[in-house]
Parts: structure tokens; sequence; C-alpha cells
């Protein structure tokens, strides 16, 4: 199957499911309660298998290992990015905290930035892109969900985020991704199997946008214009800005810093709403931001990338 192909059937297996789930919500008794349970057979059902499978059959160079670095580096500017505004916006709770989580997660992998990667860069964008995307799981599910699950302005110690990684069933990505890594380092080779990814990637995306559709609800734009307008501002601004001027400075393959920059540009991730109705955040922020997000990135930033993409990857 041709990656053009691949693409266009994971745009359906967003499309539909999150149309589907919108216009089923209406007859639905409790949305939320059901999200959360299509969230968790994702997390605990099909996800540990693709983690595993993937994860298992990966071989990085050493060189590359400063991907998955630059790709917490992302993160981690936009969490900054994100706290500073959300103190000028005087947001709290769980506001705050939704806000907070959609500045730090992108969309890095394969329905954004790893096809453009391709789409740019070609085979090997592609293969560089799943590389900067190692660090995903150990962040949301070390960092990301112990945080979502605390009070908002409670304080939690080392033993306390201990407890929440290693007993929690929401965890199990994470533990397929470090058996994965076990089995690697055994030198266990990965079984020769005719095994479903294509269908567990697209059972699984489409899982994550019904629940999406299912969550979404139709509110007043207006009333979150002020963390739109600063979620593009960190999202495309601050973040691709700040990553240019540090790769101006550092001695790295081309490829790579080009991987980086184009990654640097994505917009918020689906994780951002999965994480607030896990967690019951505040998820019309949550489905707002991202759904408005990623239109800014679709219909402005992306034309502008194909614009300027001599300047941007000139390295």
């Amino acid at each position: 199957m041709s990656i053009y192909l691949k693409f266009a059937l994971f745009q359906c297996a967003i499309i539909i499911p999150f149309l589907s789930g919108a216009a089923a919500r209406a007859r639905i008794a409790s949305p939320q309660d059901l999200s959360r349970r299509l969230v968790r057979i994702n997390i605990i059902g099909i996800e540990p298998l693709i983690v595993l499978w993937c994860t298992w059959g990966l071989t990085v160079s050493a060189g590359c290992m400063i991907l998955p670095v630059c790709g917490l580096g992302l993160i981690v500017l936009g969490v900054l990015a994100g706290s500073l505004a959300a103190s000028m916006m005087r947001l709290s709770g769980r506001r705050r905290q939704t806000f907070l989580i959609s500045s730090s997660l992108a969309n890095h992998g394969f329905t954004m930035g790893g096809f453009l990667c391709y789409f740019f860069l070609g085979e090997s964008g592609l293969g560089l892109s799943v590389i900067l995307v190692l660090y995903f799981i150990p962040y949301v599910y070390c960092l990301v969900f112990p945080y979502a699950r605390t009070d908002a302005g409670q304080r939690i110690s080392f033993r306390g985020f201990f407890k929440k990684i290693m007993f929690d069933t929401q965890n199990m990505p994470l533990f397929a991704m470090a058996a994965g890594l076990l089995l690697n380092a055994a030198g266990i080779t990965r079984p020769a199997i005719a095994f479903p990814l294509d269908a567990l990637l697209l059972a699984s995306i489409s899982l994550y946008y019904l629940t999406l559709g299912i969550s979404f609800t139709r509110m007043d734009m207006r009333g979150i214009r002020r963390e739109l307008a600063a979620l593009s501002v960190i999202k495309f601004i601050i973040v691709p800005g700040a990553a240019f001027a540090v790769l101006s400075l550092l001695p790295l393959d081309p490829a790579l810093k080009a991987v980086i920059q184009l990654q640097a540009f994505m917009p918020a991730a689906i994780f951002s709403m999965v994480t607030a109705v896990l967690f019951d955040l505040d998820t019309d922020l949550a489905s707002g931001l991202f759904v408005c997000n990623t239109i800014v990135f679709l219909a402005v930033i992306l034309p502008a990338i194909f614009l300027f993409k001599e300047v941007l990857f000139a390295w």
C-alpha cells in the first residue's frame, strides 16, 4: 500500500468517525461516560499492541537519538510559553490544566507531522520523524497523565507520581514500550509474522476521533478567543521561532534539522482532548482548542510552509 493511500485512509479514519460521533451525540445518554470508556478501550487494549510491535522492531543509531530529545524540547517550550500565557490570562483550576496540556502536546505523529516529513523530505524524513516521537509515550504517561490526575494547585511527591505511573492500567502503552525496549536490548528478534499494524492504527485513530466527535459541542468560540489566540501564537510563532534560532546554532545534520523544524510547526494534538476526557478536565475548552488550532494550521500555516519551504529547510 502506497504512503499516499495510507494517508488517505488515515484521513478517512479521522473525518468519518468524528462526524459520526458528533451526529450521534444527541442520542447518547451520557456522552462523557461513553467517551471515557472508548478512550480506555484504546489505551488498554489497542495501543499497547501497536507500541510493543513498533518498539520491539526499532533500529535507532546513536546519532539520531538527538531527535527525541529535541521533540521533548519542543513540548517543553510549549509548556513554558503556555504557563506564561495562562498566568497572563489568569486561568486557574482545570481550565489552566487543560490549556497547559494543549500548549504542550503537538501532533507530531503520522496523521500530521510524520506525513508532512515524508511529503517534504521523502522516506528518510518519515523514518526520522518516527524516531523523534519516541519521547511521546514516556512524556504523556509519566508526566501529563499524573499532572491531569492531580487536583489543580495540589502538590504531589515523587512517590505519589511513581505510584500513579506504576499502578494504573491506563499506562499500558508505557509498559509495552518498556517491554519492547527490553526485548530489543536482550537481542530477541521480533517474529516475522503478518502483524496487522495498519488495521490496528486505523482502529486506534478512529476510536480517538469518534471520542472527539462525541465529546465535541458547538460552543460559543467568543468565550475562548483569548485562549485560541494564545495557543496559535505559541504553536505557530514562539515554538517554531525558538526552534529555528536554536537549530541555527547547532552543528546537526541538515536532514535532522529539517525534521525538527517542520515538527516545530505542528498544531495541538488529539491527546490533549483525550486527556481532558479521561480526567474530567475542561473538555469544551480542550475540543475547541484542538479543532480551531488544527484549522488554523491547515488554512494558514501549511500553505505558508509550502511557500517558504526553501528558507525553512535550507540548512
